[in-house]
Protein backbone atom coordinates (compact mmCIF):
# COMPACT_ATOMS: atom_id res chain seq x y z
CA UNK A 1 0.00 0.00 0.00
CA UNK A 2 1.19 3.43 -0.74
CA UNK A 3 1.81 6.32 1.66
CA UNK A 4 -1.31 8.75 0.75
CA UNK A 5 -0.09 11.99 -1.51
CA UNK A 6 -0.45 15.69 -0.54
CA UNK A 7 -3.83 17.39 -1.44
CA UNK A 8 -4.17 19.25 -4.66
CA UNK A 9 -0.95 17.61 -6.47
CA UNK A 10 -2.56 14.36 -7.15
CA UNK A 11 -1.99 15.30 -10.74
CA UNK A 12 1.40 16.13 -9.75
CA UNK A 13 3.87 13.01 -11.22
CA UNK A 14 6.27 10.99 -8.17
CA UNK A 15 9.16 10.10 -10.30
CA UNK A 16 10.80 11.15 -13.30
CA UNK A 17 9.40 8.17 -15.60
CA UNK A 18 6.08 9.71 -15.18
CA UNK A 19 7.25 12.89 -16.51
CA UNK A 20 5.73 14.80 -19.29
CA UNK A 21 8.10 17.41 -21.39
CA UNK A 22 11.25 18.55 -20.54
CA UNK A 23 13.16 18.93 -18.39
CA UNK A 24 16.86 21.28 -17.05
CA UNK A 25 19.81 19.74 -15.19
CA UNK A 26 21.54 21.97 -12.62
CA UNK A 27 24.80 21.90 -11.54
CA UNK A 28 24.80 23.68 -8.11
CA UNK A 29 29.05 23.19 -7.10
CA UNK A 30 30.51 24.94 -4.93
CA UNK A 31 33.61 27.34 -5.25
CA UNK A 32 36.86 25.10 -4.89
CA UNK A 33 40.25 26.91 -4.01
CA UNK A 34 43.00 25.53 -6.00
CA UNK A 35 44.92 23.85 -2.88
CA UNK A 36 41.07 22.48 -1.90
CA UNK A 37 40.86 20.76 -5.66
CA UNK A 38 44.78 19.38 -4.84
CA UNK A 39 43.19 17.40 -2.31
CA UNK A 40 41.18 15.43 -4.46
CA UNK A 41 37.70 13.92 -4.58
CA UNK A 42 34.94 15.70 -5.53
CA UNK A 43 37.28 19.05 -5.81
CA UNK A 44 39.69 17.84 -8.12
CA UNK A 45 36.76 16.93 -10.86
CA UNK A 46 36.38 19.83 -13.41
CA UNK A 47 32.38 21.34 -12.74
CA UNK A 48 31.62 20.88 -16.83
CA UNK A 49 32.77 17.03 -16.12
CA UNK A 50 30.45 17.24 -13.03
CA UNK A 51 27.87 18.37 -15.37
CA UNK A 52 28.12 16.59 -17.89
CA UNK A 53 27.62 13.12 -15.88
CA UNK A 54 24.85 14.71 -14.21
CA UNK A 55 23.40 15.20 -18.20
CA UNK A 56 24.26 11.74 -18.93
CA UNK A 57 22.16 10.37 -15.85
CA UNK A 58 19.49 12.45 -16.88
CA UNK A 59 19.59 10.78 -20.44
CA UNK A 60 19.90 7.12 -18.88
CA UNK A 61 16.30 7.41 -18.23
CA UNK A 62 15.44 9.07 -21.36
CA UNK A 63 14.83 12.64 -20.25
CA UNK A 64 14.54 15.47 -23.00
CA UNK A 65 17.39 17.78 -21.63
CA UNK A 66 16.68 21.18 -22.49
CA UNK A 67 19.34 22.71 -20.98
CA UNK A 68 22.42 22.01 -18.77
CA UNK A 69 22.93 25.07 -16.56
CA UNK A 70 26.04 25.43 -14.42
CA UNK A 71 25.05 27.12 -11.14
CA UNK A 72 28.53 28.08 -9.10
CA UNK A 73 27.40 28.81 -5.51
CA UNK A 74 29.75 30.49 -2.39
CA UNK A 75 27.50 28.64 0.23
CA UNK A 76 24.51 26.12 0.48
CA UNK A 77 21.10 27.70 1.84
CA UNK A 78 19.28 25.88 4.35
CA UNK A 79 15.98 26.95 3.15
CA UNK A 80 16.68 26.30 -1.16
CA UNK A 81 20.38 25.11 -1.19
CA UNK A 82 20.66 27.84 -3.62
CA UNK A 83 20.91 31.52 -3.19
CA UNK A 84 17.58 33.77 -4.04
CA UNK A 85 19.38 35.11 -7.47
CA UNK A 86 19.91 31.59 -8.72
CA UNK A 87 16.20 30.27 -8.17
CA UNK A 88 15.29 33.14 -9.34
CA UNK A 89 17.37 32.81 -12.56
CA UNK A 90 16.84 29.25 -13.14
CA UNK A 91 13.31 29.99 -12.97
CA UNK A 92 13.55 31.96 -15.82
CA UNK A 93 15.22 29.20 -17.65
CA UNK A 94 12.38 26.97 -16.71
CA UNK A 95 9.54 29.20 -18.20
CA UNK A 96 11.73 30.07 -21.21
CA UNK A 97 12.17 26.01 -21.97
CA UNK A 98 8.68 25.09 -20.40
CA UNK A 99 10.21 22.20 -18.50
CA UNK A 100 8.31 19.93 -16.11
CA UNK A 101 11.51 18.66 -14.16
CA UNK A 102 14.56 20.11 -12.79
CA UNK A 103 17.97 17.90 -12.01
CA UNK A 104 19.52 19.08 -8.83
CA UNK A 105 22.95 17.09 -9.41
CA UNK A 106 23.08 17.53 -5.52
CA UNK A 107 21.58 15.57 -2.23
CA UNK A 108 18.64 18.04 -0.94
CA UNK A 109 17.38 18.11 1.93
CA UNK A 110 13.22 17.14 2.20
CA UNK A 111 12.62 21.06 3.09
CA UNK A 112 15.07 22.55 0.13
CA UNK A 113 13.02 20.06 -2.00
CA UNK A 114 10.07 21.42 -1.15
CA UNK A 115 10.45 24.78 -0.74
CA UNK A 116 12.12 24.78 -4.62
CA UNK A 117 9.36 22.72 -5.98
CA UNK A 118 7.22 25.45 -4.69
CA UNK A 119 9.51 28.09 -5.86
CA UNK A 120 9.45 26.57 -9.67
CA UNK A 121 6.12 25.07 -9.47
CA UNK A 122 7.95 22.01 -11.04
CA UNK A 123 8.86 18.66 -9.67
CA UNK A 124 12.83 18.50 -8.78
CA UNK A 125 15.00 15.48 -8.32
CA UNK A 126 18.21 15.21 -6.66
CA UNK A 127 20.74 13.33 -7.14
CA UNK A 128 19.57 10.07 -4.96
CA UNK A 129 16.39 10.20 -6.34
CA UNK A 130 17.50 10.29 -10.35
CA UNK A 131 20.19 7.31 -9.65
CA UNK A 132 16.90 5.25 -7.81
CA UNK A 133 15.37 6.19 -10.71
CA UNK A 134 18.00 4.50 -13.31
CA UNK A 135 18.78 1.58 -10.63
CA UNK A 136 14.48 0.77 -10.85
CA UNK A 137 14.88 0.42 -14.68
CA UNK A 138 17.56 -1.44 -14.92
CA UNK A 139 17.27 -3.86 -11.78
CA UNK A 140 16.29 -7.53 -14.11
CA UNK A 141 16.77 -10.14 -11.51
CA UNK A 142 14.61 -10.69 -7.87
CA UNK A 143 17.46 -9.58 -5.71
CA UNK A 144 18.22 -6.36 -7.39
CA UNK A 145 14.67 -5.48 -7.51
CA UNK A 146 14.50 -5.83 -3.86
CA UNK A 147 18.03 -3.81 -3.16
CA UNK A 148 15.99 -1.13 -4.96
CA UNK A 149 13.14 -0.82 -3.78
CA UNK A 150 14.65 -1.36 -0.04
CA UNK A 151 17.05 1.87 -1.17
CA UNK A 152 13.86 3.52 -2.46
CA UNK A 153 11.29 3.53 0.63
CA UNK A 154 14.22 4.20 2.58
CA UNK A 155 14.14 7.54 0.79
CA UNK A 156 10.83 7.80 1.00
CA UNK A 157 10.60 7.58 4.28
CA UNK A 158 13.00 10.48 4.25
CA UNK A 159 11.17 12.62 2.58
CA UNK A 160 8.18 12.57 4.60
CA UNK A 161 7.79 16.27 5.85
CA UNK A 162 5.14 18.34 7.50
CA UNK A 163 4.57 20.15 3.94
CA UNK A 164 1.80 17.63 3.02
CA UNK A 165 -1.22 19.28 4.11
CA UNK A 166 -3.45 16.08 4.68
CA UNK A 167 -1.06 14.90 7.46
CA UNK A 168 -2.49 17.06 9.85
CA UNK A 169 -5.75 14.99 9.55
CA UNK A 170 -5.59 11.71 11.87
CA UNK A 171 -8.12 9.34 12.06
CA UNK A 172 -8.01 6.12 13.88
CA UNK A 173 -10.13 7.38 17.07
CA UNK A 174 -14.25 6.00 18.08
CA UNK A 175 -16.44 8.23 19.66
CA UNK A 176 -15.28 10.10 22.56
CA UNK A 177 -12.98 7.54 24.15
CA UNK A 178 -10.82 6.46 20.88
CA UNK A 179 -8.52 9.15 21.70
CA UNK A 180 -6.41 11.32 18.56
CA UNK A 181 -5.85 8.12 16.50
CA UNK A 182 -2.65 8.15 14.54
CA UNK A 183 -1.75 10.81 12.36
CA UNK A 184 -1.47 9.93 8.56
CA UNK A 185 2.30 10.86 8.53
CA UNK A 186 2.91 7.99 11.38
CA UNK A 187 0.40 6.18 8.89
CA UNK A 188 2.60 6.54 5.91
CA UNK A 189 5.83 5.70 8.31
CA UNK A 190 4.25 2.45 10.05
CA UNK A 191 3.61 1.00 6.00
CA UNK A 192 6.78 2.31 5.08
CA UNK A 193 8.65 0.48 7.94
CA UNK A 194 6.25 -2.60 6.99
CA UNK A 195 7.19 -2.80 3.96
CA UNK A 196 11.26 -2.67 4.39
CA UNK A 197 10.71 -5.38 6.81
CA UNK A 198 9.46 -7.43 4.47
CA UNK A 199 12.33 -7.01 1.90
CA UNK A 200 14.74 -7.08 4.26
CA UNK A 201 13.25 -10.42 4.87
CA UNK A 202 13.33 -11.57 1.67
CA UNK A 203 16.13 -10.40 0.51
CA UNK A 204 18.00 -12.66 3.69
CA UNK A 205 16.85 -15.53 1.55
CA UNK A 206 18.10 -14.30 -1.97
CA UNK A 207 20.79 -13.91 -0.09
CA UNK A 208 21.48 -17.05 1.23
CA UNK A 209 20.73 -18.43 -2.08
CA UNK A 210 23.33 -16.82 -3.44
CA UNK A 211 25.95 -17.83 -0.86
CA UNK A 212 24.82 -22.02 -1.69
CA UNK A 213 25.71 -21.17 -4.82
CA UNK A 214 29.13 -19.38 -4.02
CA UNK A 215 30.27 -22.81 -1.76
CA UNK A 216 29.19 -24.96 -4.85
CA UNK A 217 31.58 -22.83 -6.49
CA UNK A 218 34.49 -23.01 -4.12
CA UNK A 219 33.81 -27.28 -4.14
CA UNK A 220 35.24 -26.65 -8.00
CA UNK A 221 38.81 -25.24 -8.01
CA UNK A 222 37.71 -22.46 -10.40
CA UNK A 223 39.12 -18.88 -9.38
CA UNK A 224 36.97 -16.26 -8.71
CA UNK A 225 38.00 -13.07 -11.06
CA UNK A 226 35.59 -9.43 -10.53
CA UNK A 227 35.49 -6.54 -12.60
CA UNK A 228 35.34 -3.19 -11.13
CA UNK A 229 35.73 0.47 -12.19
CA UNK A 230 33.56 3.55 -12.24
CA UNK A 231 30.23 3.81 -14.23
CA UNK A 232 30.93 3.77 -18.15
CA UNK A 233 34.11 2.48 -18.14
CA UNK A 234 33.79 0.00 -20.17
CA UNK A 235 33.48 -3.00 -17.82
CA UNK A 236 30.54 -5.28 -19.66
CA UNK A 237 32.60 -4.31 -23.47
CA UNK A 238 35.46 -6.25 -21.90
CA UNK A 239 33.04 -8.80 -20.37
CA UNK A 240 31.82 -9.91 -23.45
CA UNK A 241 35.23 -9.81 -24.93
CA UNK A 242 36.87 -11.73 -22.19
CA UNK A 243 33.91 -14.45 -22.12
CA UNK A 244 32.12 -14.42 -25.35
CA UNK A 245 29.10 -13.09 -23.55
CA UNK A 246 26.23 -11.36 -24.28
CA UNK A 247 25.61 -8.63 -21.73
CA UNK A 248 24.23 -5.71 -22.04
CA UNK A 249 26.91 -3.04 -23.25
CA UNK A 250 25.75 0.47 -24.11
CA UNK A 251 27.54 4.08 -24.01
CA UNK A 252 25.52 5.31 -20.82
CA UNK A 253 25.70 5.32 -17.12
CA UNK A 254 24.88 2.67 -15.23
CA UNK A 255 23.81 -0.11 -18.15
CA UNK A 256 24.56 -2.53 -16.37
CA UNK A 257 23.36 -3.15 -12.89
CA UNK A 258 22.76 -7.02 -11.72
CA UNK A 259 26.02 -9.04 -11.45
CA UNK A 260 26.90 -11.75 -13.84
CA UNK A 261 29.13 -14.53 -13.52
CA UNK A 262 30.47 -16.31 -16.74
CA UNK A 263 33.24 -18.75 -17.32
CA UNK A 264 36.86 -17.74 -18.38
CA UNK A 265 39.16 -19.31 -20.41
CA UNK A 266 42.56 -18.96 -19.80
CA UNK A 267 45.36 -19.42 -22.11
CA UNK A 268 46.57 -22.68 -21.41
CA UNK A 269 43.32 -23.94 -20.84
CA UNK A 270 42.88 -23.12 -17.15
CA UNK A 271 39.44 -21.72 -16.27
CA UNK A 272 38.18 -18.70 -13.97
CA UNK A 273 34.77 -17.12 -13.23
CA UNK A 274 34.23 -13.60 -14.55
CA UNK A 275 31.99 -11.52 -12.48
CA UNK A 276 30.65 -8.37 -13.45
CA UNK A 277 29.63 -5.56 -11.18
CA UNK A 278 27.25 -2.41 -10.71
CA UNK A 279 29.76 0.69 -11.76
CA UNK A 280 30.74 2.64 -9.02
CA UNK A 281 30.01 6.53 -9.30
CA UNK A 282 30.96 10.01 -6.92
CA UNK A 283 28.33 10.70 -4.67
CA UNK A 284 26.79 7.86 -4.00
CA UNK A 285 23.52 8.09 -2.28
CA UNK A 286 23.98 6.11 1.36
CA UNK A 287 20.87 4.04 0.49
CA UNK A 288 22.62 2.37 -2.03
CA UNK A 289 26.04 1.95 -0.31
CA UNK A 290 24.25 0.23 2.11
CA UNK A 291 21.35 -1.53 0.03
CA UNK A 292 24.14 -3.13 -2.98
CA UNK A 293 26.27 -3.93 -0.81
CA UNK A 294 25.00 -7.41 -1.25
CA UNK A 295 25.35 -7.05 -5.56
CA UNK A 296 29.29 -5.94 -4.16
CA UNK A 297 29.96 -9.52 -2.67
CA UNK A 298 31.66 -11.48 -5.82
CA UNK A 299 34.04 -8.57 -5.32
CA UNK A 300 34.74 -9.64 -1.51
CA UNK A 301 35.12 -13.23 -2.43
CA UNK A 302 37.33 -12.63 -5.63
CA UNK A 303 40.77 -13.52 -5.74
CA UNK A 304 41.34 -11.35 -8.50
CA UNK A 305 39.90 -7.58 -9.07
CA UNK A 306 40.03 -6.25 -12.56
CA UNK A 307 39.86 -2.27 -11.62
CA UNK A 308 38.76 -1.02 -15.49
CA UNK A 309 39.47 2.37 -16.08
CA UNK A 310 38.96 4.76 -19.38
CA UNK A 311 42.04 6.08 -19.23
CA UNK A 312 40.22 8.72 -22.51
CA UNK A 313 38.31 10.50 -19.66
CA UNK A 314 39.31 14.09 -18.68
CA UNK A 315 38.47 12.92 -14.69
CA UNK A 316 40.47 9.41 -14.67
CA UNK A 317 42.19 10.31 -11.87
CA UNK A 318 39.17 11.37 -10.06
CA UNK A 319 37.53 8.23 -11.42
CA UNK A 320 40.46 5.97 -9.61
CA UNK A 321 39.93 7.77 -6.17
CA UNK A 322 36.25 6.86 -6.23
CA UNK A 323 36.43 3.36 -7.01
CA UNK A 324 39.47 2.77 -4.59
CA UNK A 325 37.76 4.44 -1.91
CA UNK A 326 34.49 2.26 -2.11
CA UNK A 327 37.04 -0.75 -2.13
CA UNK A 328 38.33 0.36 1.16
CA UNK A 329 35.03 0.31 2.54
CA UNK A 330 34.44 -3.04 1.67
CA UNK A 331 37.84 -4.04 2.87
CA UNK A 332 40.17 -3.79 0.35
CA UNK A 333 43.25 -1.90 0.40
CA UNK A 334 44.70 -0.89 -3.17
CA UNK A 335 48.32 -0.74 -3.89
CA UNK A 336 50.93 -2.69 -4.43
CA UNK A 337 50.57 -6.28 -3.31
CA UNK A 338 46.74 -6.25 -3.56
CA UNK A 339 45.20 -8.74 -5.31
CA UNK A 340 44.31 -5.91 -8.13
CA UNK A 341 44.91 -5.69 -11.44
CA UNK A 342 44.43 -2.07 -12.83
CA UNK A 343 43.10 -1.90 -16.88
CA UNK A 344 43.55 1.14 -19.08
CA UNK A 345 40.89 1.10 -21.26
CA UNK A 346 39.72 2.27 -24.14
CA UNK A 347 42.74 2.39 -25.76
CA UNK A 348 41.37 3.12 -29.52
CA UNK A 349 39.96 6.77 -29.01
CA UNK A 350 43.66 7.60 -28.75
CA UNK A 351 45.94 8.59 -31.47
CA UNK A 352 48.59 5.71 -32.34
CA UNK A 353 51.62 7.78 -30.09
CA UNK A 354 49.96 8.28 -26.81
CA UNK A 355 48.63 4.15 -27.25
CA UNK A 356 52.70 3.77 -27.32
CA UNK A 357 53.15 6.18 -24.29
CA UNK A 358 50.45 4.47 -22.27
CA UNK A 359 52.08 0.87 -23.08
CA UNK A 360 55.38 2.14 -22.08
CA UNK A 361 53.97 3.89 -18.90
CA UNK A 362 52.46 0.29 -17.84
CA UNK A 363 55.36 -1.31 -18.90
CA UNK A 364 57.46 0.89 -16.37
CA UNK A 365 54.45 -0.38 -13.34
CA UNK A 366 55.94 -2.06 -9.98
CA UNK A 367 55.15 -5.85 -10.85
CA UNK A 368 53.64 -5.78 -7.83
CA UNK A 369 51.13 -3.47 -9.21
CA UNK A 370 50.38 -4.34 -12.86
CA UNK A 371 48.82 -2.32 -15.46
CA UNK A 372 47.34 -3.09 -18.94
CA UNK A 373 46.63 -1.70 -21.76
CA UNK A 374 43.95 -2.74 -23.59
CA UNK A 375 40.67 -1.54 -26.19
CA UNK A 376 37.72 -3.48 -25.21
CA UNK A 377 36.44 -2.67 -28.72
CA UNK A 378 38.98 -3.94 -30.78
CA UNK A 379 40.48 -6.59 -28.53
CA UNK A 380 43.42 -5.23 -28.72
CA UNK A 381 45.70 -5.73 -24.97
CA UNK A 382 43.23 -8.58 -24.66
CA UNK A 383 45.68 -11.55 -25.36
CA UNK A 384 48.29 -9.42 -22.73
CA UNK A 385 45.47 -9.42 -19.95
CA UNK A 386 44.56 -13.04 -20.14
CA UNK A 387 48.20 -13.96 -19.48
CA UNK A 388 48.52 -11.59 -16.62
CA UNK A 389 45.49 -13.00 -14.84
CA UNK A 390 46.71 -16.26 -15.20
CA UNK A 391 49.63 -15.35 -14.21
CA UNK A 392 48.36 -13.64 -11.01
CA UNK A 393 46.07 -16.46 -10.53
CA UNK A 394 49.04 -19.18 -10.83
CA UNK A 395 51.37 -17.16 -8.15
CA UNK A 396 49.13 -19.39 -5.57
CA UNK A 397 49.19 -22.61 -7.03
CA UNK A 398 51.50 -25.64 -7.13
CA UNK A 399 53.35 -26.76 -10.45
CA UNK A 400 53.54 -30.72 -10.16
CA UNK A 401 55.45 -33.11 -12.82
CA UNK A 402 53.62 -36.85 -13.46
CA UNK A 403 53.23 -40.02 -15.24
CA UNK A 404 50.52 -41.44 -16.34
CA UNK A 405 49.23 -44.79 -18.15
CA UNK A 406 48.05 -44.41 -20.99
CA UNK A 407 45.69 -46.48 -20.64
CA UNK A 408 43.91 -44.54 -17.79
CA UNK A 409 42.09 -42.37 -19.35
CA UNK A 410 39.33 -41.39 -16.40
CA UNK A 411 42.77 -40.58 -14.53
CA UNK A 412 43.81 -37.99 -17.37
CA UNK A 413 40.47 -36.68 -17.82
CA UNK A 414 40.39 -36.21 -13.78
CA UNK A 415 43.44 -34.39 -14.17
CA UNK A 416 41.86 -32.27 -17.05
CA UNK A 417 39.14 -31.61 -15.03
CA UNK A 418 40.72 -30.63 -11.66
CA UNK A 419 44.34 -28.77 -12.46
CA UNK A 420 45.56 -26.96 -15.11
CA UNK A 421 47.47 -29.10 -17.73
CA UNK A 422 50.75 -27.15 -18.68
CA UNK A 423 52.26 -29.78 -20.85
CA UNK A 424 51.55 -33.39 -21.85
CA UNK A 425 53.21 -35.94 -23.86
CA UNK A 426 53.71 -39.73 -24.79
CA UNK A 427 56.69 -41.26 -24.13
CA UNK A 428 56.90 -45.51 -24.05
CA UNK A 429 53.02 -45.78 -23.05
CA UNK A 430 53.08 -43.09 -20.45
CA UNK A 431 51.85 -39.98 -20.36
CA UNK A 432 54.47 -36.96 -19.20
CA UNK A 433 51.76 -34.43 -17.60
CA UNK A 434 53.36 -31.16 -15.81
CA UNK A 435 49.88 -29.57 -13.93
CA UNK A 436 49.26 -26.73 -11.73
CA UNK A 437 46.63 -27.17 -8.82
CA UNK A 438 45.10 -25.42 -6.36
CA UNK A 439 45.98 -25.87 -2.99
CA UNK A 440 42.65 -27.74 -2.35
CA UNK A 441 43.34 -30.50 -5.13
CA UNK A 442 47.41 -30.77 -4.24
CA UNK A 443 47.47 -33.46 -2.15
CA UNK A 444 44.90 -35.16 -3.64
CA UNK A 445 46.86 -34.81 -7.36
CA UNK A 446 49.94 -36.17 -5.41
CA UNK A 447 48.71 -38.86 -3.40
CA UNK A 448 46.67 -40.34 -6.45
CA UNK A 449 49.58 -40.14 -9.63
CA UNK A 450 52.72 -39.66 -7.30
CA UNK A 451 53.00 -36.84 -8.22
CA UNK A 452 56.54 -34.50 -7.51
CA UNK A 453 56.37 -30.72 -7.04
CA UNK A 454 59.01 -28.51 -8.40
CA UNK A 455 61.47 -26.98 -7.14
CA UNK A 456 62.17 -24.56 -10.08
Amino acid sequence: MEPHRPEGEADRPRSAEHQTGRALVVGPYLRVRPSEAAAGGDAARTTAARLEEATGLARAIDLDIAEAILAPISQIRPATYLGKGKVEEILGAIRAHEVGLVVMDCALSPIQQRNLEKAWSVKVLDRTGLILEIFGRRAKTREGALQVELAHLNYQRSRLVRSWTHLERQRGGFGFLGGPGETQIEADRRLIGERITKIEAELKKVQSTRRLHRAGRQRVPYRVVALVGYTNAGKSTLFNRLTRAEVQAADMLFATLDPTLRALMLPHGGKAMLSDTVGFISNLPTQLVAAFRATLEEVLEADLILHVRDITHEDAEAQQDDVETVLRQLGITPGAGSPIIEVWNKLDRLPPEQQQELRNIAARRDPDHPCCVVSAVTGQGVDELLQTIEDRLAAARTVLDLSVDAGDGAGVSWLHRNAEVLDKQLHEGRYQMTVRVDETKREAVIARFGAVPRTD
